[in-house]
Formats: structure tokens, C-alpha cells, sequence
């Protein structure tokens, strides 16, 4: 195990432990209030045992041992914590049935009743964690005892599936092959078995009717992923899986880390501006990483933040917003591995040029919409609409899906990657920008105006901004789809992309695209209305993309001004 410690110690760039002789007792039993038992481990520095030490709390479905128990557990116990790490209700030896994300709040708050009672807790308890154990977090955020000094939730949000099930844009890969991994995690070679799965997921999704793909994949039903193919977010408030009212509730201060190719990026900025504009004391970091990118920034700000409040202290000061700002800096990949470590957030691996930012707010001030206009011949204009109204066509088929390339997707294939045989298919047109004459600094929100009409009522609009460098290779930067009813009728369809912090540099160009579909990332279009879990039948249709005139097509992207101060991290 000391090997591991050091192994991951170098692997995301971290400064030396306290100690690596480490205690665990495991299978402490954990009483909630409907009477079940959920088991725990705990581990601390041997000799600290009755020590007090502050408490990091980790509630997981995915296992107390193996990769979970070698790496950030350990990590946080070698750094000055005692870490409980509690398996979620029905997982790895917990009492009762695993209901994803059902049970959260209940049993979060019998497990703080039960930690805070503990001889070996001394009153300082740190809630800490990723995704779904960030948002088990957001579950108890507005009813923490007085014992709870700080939270952490990492790339994560408070109503964690519903931006993957919107009516308006089912993104179909993530909660599937969730759903299929969770279902099979405690079966031996449990991680050998995932790598042989996803063939058959990607040959699951294809099929029809897509009601029948847990089968096919699974080999047996399975209740979640057949109620994430019947789910609707719009119909009735689900207190169990939508702890959005719950975020200005919380009474500890909040540090939120994120990535900008992550799943859940939109929803965990949207609760950082919340606990900003209700005057809670919260901070935010994000940087430029995907769900499942390795790097040292959450351990070192569990150490630094959350380890000062759990002992009464003011953490180092910094400002409330932390962004990378990708594209940005003067470095190559070499260059960025060593500017990252030596600000103390870098990963130990180069993810291209760009430089850490602090600002004041999410969005930040200074950044201003600025139109980039679709025009004829391929062109992306900064200026008015071009005053001829003209389109562009294309040719959808969702028997030939439009494939997804990079962007935010949970595993593999996510993130930054090139382009290239992407934009030369016939069902993706481009717009791109002359060669920029001076840097293009883009941090915010992005969005785009598309004045659609397709052949058929139903259709989706998939708009991507990528960045072409000098070379003429063109790598994603953001994106988004939203599905459209009544696109027989031409009107203009709004789609909100990822947010983003992004550099365009000088030499390079602006490159917009619209297609119709990102599969599987996001549920095919199949044109003819049917719900997505009994659809048998495929549409091809022809869409329009229109421009000039009447129809002022545009992406929308917030560029710095020239006048608004940078603040670089030194």
C-alpha cells in the first residue's frame, strides 16, 4: 500500500504526507432510522487513534476498498484527516436495496448523528467527494449539525441526472452506462468486466426499440435504466432527487471544484451563483478536466481548505473564482505541466497551453456577448449579418447517427480532441472565422441563435464551437443540443452550449458547427416523435440552416473587454 501512496503521490503532483502508517477498521455499523445497517471503514494515522483528528466523511456507492480505499481515502488520512468511508444503502455489504440517489438525505443525516457521536469525533466533521458522493453532500446541505465545518463537492451538482434527462435533450450515454456499471460493480474482475462491457453497450444503444437496451446489455432488467428512459424532468418535483432548494440553505462555507469538459458543469455553476448571490461563503475552481480526469486539486483543497476550517483556521487566501483559462499562456504542454504545479493545481500531465485566472464572481464581470454571425460560403463573421438571406443543407439519417467526438462525455473519448473527420461528413456543416489579428479571450456563458427548419416536426440541433489552429486542425471547445418540436417551420431554435474559459489566439480562427446529433452521447433523433424507449421506426430528414436577411444565425460568445484587468494566479 506505501507503494501506492507514492505512486499516487507523484501521479497528481502532490507535496509529502504526514504519514503513511495507516489504521483501518473496517465494518463498523452504521444504524439508520428505518432500522437498516450501512457499513463503514474508518482509517487514521496509527498512534492517532484516540486523537480527535477532524473527520472527512465520504458516503459511496462504489465500494469502500480497492481503487476507492487505495487512493483519495488514503490520500486524505496520510494528510491529517481520519476518513469515514460509508457504502451507500444496498452496496458492498450495506443493508436494504440500492435505489440510486433515493436515500441520500436520510441516510446522510443518521450517518452525521452517528459520526458526530462517536468517542473518537471531537467536533470537526468535513464532508468530501466527487460526483454521486458530492451530490449525497447537497442532499443533507441545508440540515447539517454544528459538528460539520466545511463541504467540498467535486464535479458534481444538487439535482445530479436531470440535466442528462431533459425533455428538450435526452443525453443518453452517461446514465446508461452508469446504470449497466453499478449494476455489475461487485461481480469479481469487476473493472477487467466494464473494459469487455462496452461493446456490447455501444451495440445496446443501437438497437430498438432503446426500451430493450438494459436487456441487451445487462442480459436482465433493470429498474433504474428503464425509469431514466420513461423519466420526464418537467413533471413533478422529486424532493429525492433534486436538492436544488436545498443550496442556500447550507450554513458551512462551500469549495466547488470543477472541470470545463465535465458532465455536470452547467448545474454545479449554477449552484455556485446561487450560494454567491445569497451571500454564503463559497469558492470555485475549474479547470480543465473531464469527470474521470486524475489531478491533485481536490486533495489539496480538502487539506487546505476543508483540513483549516475542521481546526478553526482561515485557509490561505485566495479569490472566490479559480479558472483555467484554456488556449491562454505562452507554453507548450512541458511549459503548463510545470506552471500547474507550481500554482498548486495541476494534474502531473500537460493538457495543452492556458493559464490559471482569479476573478471575483461566476460569470465573471468584464465579459461581454459578442455575435459571431453564420454566413454563406462557410463564413463566420464578428460583425452584422450578412443582409442576403440564404441557407444551408444538410442530410440527417438516424440509421447513420451523427457520431459523438470528445466533448463532455463521462469515460473514454471525452474531452479535447481533434475534429477532423467530424466536420467532413455531409451531415455537419461549419462556419469559420478569418484568421484572428488579435486574441480572442472567451469566459461565460455561451450560446447560439440558429434559424432552423427541417423536413420533419421533430428535430435536434447540435452547435459546437471549436478552435482551428494554425495548422488548420480544429479541436472542440464547447458544445451543446437542444431538441426542437415543430421544426417543419422555420424559427429560430436557442442553444445553450457547455460554459467555457478559452483563449483564441491570435493566427487562429473561430469555427462553428451545426449538425443534428451527437450519438450515443445524446439520444438519435428519430423523427417521428415517439417516445425514445418504444421508437421502432427511423426517419432520414432534411435540414436547413439559415442565415443573413431576416435570419441572423449567430453563435454568442461573452469576449473580454478590452479594458477589464486580468489576475493571473503568481
Amino acid at each position: 500500500m506505501n507503494l501506492r501512496s507514492h505512486l499516487l503521490q507523484r501521479l497528481l503532483g502532490l507535496g509529502p504526507p504526514v504519514t503513511r502508517d495507516l489504521v483501518v477498521r473496517r465494518d463498523l455499523r452504521v444504524p439508520m432510522g428505518d432500522g437498516v445497517e450501512l457499513l463503514a471503514d474508518r482509517w487514521v494515522a496509527r498512534g492517532r487513534e484516540d486523537d480527535g483528528l477532524p473527520v472527512a466523511l465520504i458516503r459511496t456507492p462504489y465500494g469502500r476498498r480497492g481503487i476507492q480505499g487505495g487512493g483519495s481515502v488514503r490520500l486524505l488520512a496520510e494528510r491529517g484527516f481520519q476518513v469515514v468511508v460509508q457504502s451507500a444503502r444496498g452496496t458492498f455489504g450495506s443493508g436494504g436495496d440500492f435505489e440510486p440517489f433515493r436515500h441520500e438525505r436520510a441516510d446522510g443525516l443518521s450517518t452525521l448523528e452517528w459520526v458526530v457521536k462517536q468517542p473518537w469525533c471531537a467536533g470537526s466533521v468535513v464532508l468530501v467527494g466527487a460526483s454521486y458522493m458530492g451530490f449525497a453532500q447537497w442532499a443533507v446541505a441545508d440540515s447539517l449539525p454544528p459538528e460539520v465545518k466545511a463541504m467540498i463537492p467535486m464535479v458534481t451538482e444538487s439535482a445530479l441526472t436531470l440535466e442528462f434527462l431533459r425533455p428538450d435533450g435526452f443525453s443518453l450515454e452517461t446514465p446508461f452506462e452508469w446504470g449497466v456499471m453499478v449494476a455489475g460493480q461487485e461481480r469479481p474482475f469487476a473493472v477487467l468486466r466494464q473494459l469487455a462491457q462496452a461493446p456490447r453497450n455501444r451495440r445496446a444503444l443501437a438497437g430498438l426499440p432503446l426500451g430493450g437496451a438494459d436487456l441487451a446489455a445487462l442480459g436482465h432488467r433493470s429498474d433504474y435504466l428503464q425509469s431514466i428512459l420513461a423519466h420526464d424532468t418537467d413533471g413533478d418535483h422529486d424532493d429525492q432527487l433534486d436538492h436544488r432548494h436545498r443550496v442556500t440553505g447550507v450554513s458551512v462555507p462551500v469549495s466547488s471544484i470543477g472541470g470545463w469538459y465535465d458532465i455536470f458543469l452547467p448545474g454545479q455553476l449554477r449552484d455556485f451563483r446561487a450560494l454567491q448571490e445569497a451571500g454564503r461563503p463559497a469558492r470555485l475552481t475549474v479547470g480543465p478536466w473531464a469527470h474521470l480526469s486524475p489531478h491533485g486539486t481536490p486533495i489539496r483543497e480538502a487539506v487546505e481548505f476543508g483540513l483549516a476550517h475542521a481546526r478553526g483556521q482561515t485557509p490561505p487566501e485566495r479569490a472566490p473564482v479559480r479558472l483555467f483559462v484554456m488556449g491562454a499562456g505562452g507554453g507548450g504542454d512541458g511549459q503548463e505541466q510545470q506552471q500547474e504545479r507550481r500554482q498548486g493545481q495541476g494534474s502531473g500531465k500537460g493538457r495543452g497551453k492556458g493559464e490559471w485566472r482569479d476573478f471575483d464572481s461566476w460569470p465573471p464581470v468584464g465579459y461581454a456577448p459578442r455575435r459571431f454571425h453564420l454566413g454563406s460560403g462557410g463564413v463566420l463573421g464578428d460583425g452584422a449579418p450578412g443582409e442576403a438571406a440564404a441557407h444551408d443543407s444538410y442530410r440527417y439519417d438516424p440509421a447513420e447517427p451523427t457520431p459523438a467526438v470528445g466533448g463532455v462525455r463521462m469515460g473514454r473519448g471525452s474531452g479535447r480532441v481533434a475534429n477532423g473527420e467530424l466536420e467532413a461528413r455531409g451531415d455537419v456543416l461549419t462556419y469559420t472565422t478569418a484568421e484572428l489579428t488579435e486574441d480572442v479571450e472567451v469566459v461565460g456563458e455561451v450560446g447560439a441563435e440558429i434559424w432552423f427548419r427541417s423536413s420533419l416536426a421533430y428535430a435536434d440541433v447540435f452547435v459546437r464551437v471549436c478552435d482551428v489552429d494554425a495548422r488548420g486542425r480544429s479541436f472542440n471547445v464547447c458544445d451543446g443540443l437542444v431538441s426542437v418540436t415543430g421544426a417543419d417551420e422555420l424559427a429560430p431554435v436557442h442553444v445553450s452550449l457547455w460554459p467555457t474559459a478559452y483563449r483564441f489566439r491570435r493566427g487562429h480562427r473561430i469555427r462553428v458547427q451545426v449538425s443534428s446529433g451527437a450519438f450515443p452521447r445524446f439520444a438519435r433523433n428519430t423523427g417521428t416523435g415517439e417516445p425514445h424507449a418504444t421508437a421502432t421506426v427511423l426517419l432520414a430528414a432534411d435540414q436547413e440552416v439559415h442565415h443573413g436577411g431576416g435570419c441572423p444565425s449567430a453563435v454568442v460568445l461573452p469576449v473580454r473587454e478590452q479594458s477589464s484587468p486580468q489576475r493571473p494566479v503568481l
